[in-house]
């Protein structure tokens, strides 16, 4: 944990996606702790109580529409943040986002400028506090 106490679960089975989100998160001051599918990132966020989950939609084993579901459900991972990270960019995809509970879209590809705008959006700036 770093020393801003902001932690991002990024859920993204893509390792070119991982690297760059990851990288750019990390450069704008945030931990950031990975799942490469939706069990994976389901345990993670009820283990490590991350402040904001980036969940990629098409992931093996549970995709994110239903591992958003399960941690929105959950009344320990309820309240953390859900941003969809998806290339299924239709409007119908965007009100799916929000019937299973995200707070926040993203259709991909997305510059990584966006996602951490996204993210500041949600927790502010680290180094602000």
């Amino acid at each position: 944990m770093s020393e801003s106490g902001k932690l991002v679960l990024l859920v993204e089975d893509n390792e070119d996606n991982r690297i760059v989100y990851s990288t750019i998160l990390k450069h704008f001051g945030y931990s950031v702790i990975e799942a490469l599918n939706g069990e994976e990132g389901i345990a993670k966020a009820r283990a490590q109580q991350p402040d904001l989950v980036l969940m990629d939609i098409s992931i093996p084993v549970i995709d994110g529409w239903e591992a958003t579901q399960v941690l929105k459900h959950d009344p320990a991972t309820r309240h953390i943040p859900i941003i969809a990270l998806t290339a299924h960019a239709l409007a119908s995809d965007r009100e799916k986002a929000m019937e299973v509970g995200c707070d926040g879209y993203l259709a991909k590809p997305c510059e990584p400028r966006a996602v951490v705008a996204e993210v500041q959006r949600f927790l502010g700036r680290p180094d602000a506090g």
